[in-house]
């Protein structure tokens, strides 16, 4: 991981994208838990995704869980600035 800088304050990942405040694990355990509600999608910024999964009780968990699952694996998961989550 590079040394911080001003624009990216978390370093970067080894491809050379700033990584973001958020964490994939938070993200992941919010979705896994309250993922009915888009917690995990609120937690990282995207918001249309998170409405979505609010009024449709997170596609009555199955969407939910496959997000949950989706957010722990998955190392190009990104906030809505597009910057990658950290592990």
């Amino acid at each position: 991981m590079s040394a911080p800088t001003p624009d990216a304050p978390f370093g970067y990942d080894p491809q050379g994208r700033p990584y973001s405040d958020k964490s994939k694990v938070v993200a992941g355990v919010l979705q896994l838990f309250l993922g009915g509600f888009g917690a995990g999608r609120f937690y990282v910024g995207s918001t249309g995704v998170a409405l979505g999964q609010l009024f449709t009780c997170g596609g009555l968990g199955i969407w939910a869980l496959i997000d949950a699952i989706m957010f722990f694996t998955s190392n190009d998961r990104t906030d809505s600035q597009g910057r990658v989550l950290r592990g």
